[in-house]
């Protein structure tokens, strides 16, 4: 680009801006450091991938889930998925505006949404987790918004991980954000994102992630392409139209309808964390009681305890060490 079409533009006053669209929440990261350090080395996802000419600041938008359904603790309550999917459109609206504000400054910019996945890795396997084309956990953290918690969730001081986020891309010259250092996670030690997990997916600082995808997707493609699979494999045509008007297919049209229970979906993990400072003043009088713990995930986080406490870690812990930061 042509330096004399471009406005200066710094980090406050973009900032200020994305507060302005509706971010509760926004960092700016240094997008040649996530070049320098992606998440997974074996299967690096970096600004420069998706562009080598406009990656060089990842703005980091993040918005709040509202308390209200927050509180409601069942985690396969409709209200709660399109509540969410209401949050994220307001979210993707802002980080669009974001984008046209940065290109009248003379910046061209892209958005990344927390959704988008990369279709050239889908290999016919409607079970197999995709990754997003950025890990917007860990660009959050370099974006200084946080650190990552037992099960890899990005944690926030304001608002532990009750946040939907998004990264919209661009070389404007700015200063870049820096990683908290202190890790706000309290791992096993607290364990409660681990107890309260319906599907029991929370490893050592690590999660299942197709078992999670289930979950977090209950209305989504591998859903729906078991279900398609039961109706055409069915007995009879009787049974077949049963299953047609089923439940099931109601929630997956309505679901495909507008998105919820797919793009949004179980966050339990999430309601439950104690981290943030909305804990104590909007959620622990509702979401303090956890009825999913059950002695054998207590035996398994007391001996996680017991490994931390000897100075072992698991391998995720080591390879995620730079994002969930250092323990009090």
């Amino acid at each position: 680009m042509v330096n004399a079409f471009q406005m200066p533009l710094d980090a406050a006053t973009i900032k200020d801006k994305a507060r302005a669209l509706g971010a509760d929440l926004v960092g700016i990261a240094d997008g040649r450091v996530m070049d320098e350090y992606p998440p997974d080395p074996r299967d690096p996802r970096t600004p420069s991938g998706i562009t080598a000419l406009d990656g060089g600041r990842v703005i980091i938008m993040a918005k709040r889930y509202t308390a209200g359904t927050t509180r409601i603790a069942k985690w396969d309550e409709r209200h709660k998925y399109y509540n969410d999917e209401i949050t994220l459109t307001m979210l993707e609206e802002s980080s669009l505006e974001m984008v046209y504000w940065l290109e009248d400054h003379g910046y061209p910019a892209i958005i990344i949404p927390p959704t988008h996945v990369d279709p050239w890795k889908y290999d016919n396997d409607p079970s197999k987790h995709l990754s997003t084309l950025l890990s917007l956990g860990h660009a959050a953290v370099e974006a200084g918004l946080g650190t990552l918690g037992l099960n890899l969730q990005l944690l926030t001081p304001e608002y532990g991980p009750r946040v939907i986020v998004t990264a919209v891309m661009c070389s404007v010259e700015c200063e870049a954000d820096k990683p908290m250092v202190t890790a706000l996670c309290k791992g096993p030690q607290c364990g409660r994102c681990l107890s309260a997990c319906p599907g029991d997916v929370v490893g050592e600082w690590d999660r299942d992630w197709p078992g999670c995808d289930r979950y977090r997707s209950p209305h989504g493609f591998a859903q729906l392409t078991d279900h398609l699979g039961n109706i055409f494999g069915a007995e009879n045509d009787e049974h077949r139209l049963e299953l047609l008007r089923s439940e099931e297919s109601f929630n997956l049209w309505q679901s495909i309808l507008r998105g919820s229970g797919v793009i949004t979906g179980c966050r339990r993990c999430q309601d439950v964390c104690p981290v943030g400072a909305d804990y104590e003043t909007m959620l622990k009088d509702a979401l303090d009681d956890i009825p999913e713990a059950t002695p054998e995930k207590s035996a398994r986080l007391k001996e996680m305890i017991e490994r931390e406490t000897a100075g072992g870690q698991s391998d995720s812990r080591r390879a995620q060490n730079r994002w969930i930061g250092k323990p009090e």
